[in-house]
């Protein structure tokens, strides 16, 4: 895969099907990844994915028009909180891990959310070795770990809590 190859960039108002589409598929290709599940996604209606690309806040990878990945972010509300942002939604399908696609999403992601907040936080599984070597190098660090953060069946996972000053890694 030629990264040149590789747009990164906001869905726009009129791809939600094809963010739909993705976000399912990490729900059901990563289950122990996410805290909604595919069938809950399923069941909602068009309005709330269209909603989520109206914000210009979820980014998705695109390779030949297809849909290989996303991330996303929202700001936090309230005088106090406004100055950070959390990350979510960071998938790459399983054939594209490992060509830095997530780096990718990230950065546009930081790019992007560093114009609105300084901090941006983010949940990763603990066992997720490459996700928390890739957010590392994009300047998160780990302040904590969620013990039993996600429970899927009997099984439990926890998550590394992870932050970035933005407002350093990327001067506005």
């Amino acid at each position: 895969m030629d990264q040149n190859n590789i747009d990164i960039r906001a869905f726009r108002a009129d791809e939600a099907d094809t963010y739909k589409a993705i976000r399912l598929m990490a729900l059901e290709t990563s289950p122990e990844a996410f805290g909604s599940t595919a069938e809950s996604e399923r069941a909602r209606g068009n309005e709330y994915f269209e909603g989520k690309v109206k914000t210009g806040r979820v980014f998705g990878g695109f390779e030949d028009g297809r849909c290989i990945g996303m991330a996303g972010y929202y700001p936090l509300e309230g005088e106090k909180f406004a100055h950070k942002a959390v990350l979510w939604g960071v998938f790459v399908a399983p054939s594209y891990r490992g060509r830095n696609v997530a780096s990718l999403l990230v950065r546009a992601v930081l790019k992007q959310a560093c114009t609105e907040v300084e901090v941006i936080n983010l949940s990763v599984m603990a066992n997720n070795a490459a996700a928390i070597a890739v957010y590392g190098k994009l300047g998160f660090r780990a302040y904590g770990t969620e013990p039993k953060a996600l429970k899927l069946g009997s099984v439990y996972v926890d998550e590394v809590l992870m932050s970035c000053d933005i407002s350093e890694t990327m001067p506005g």
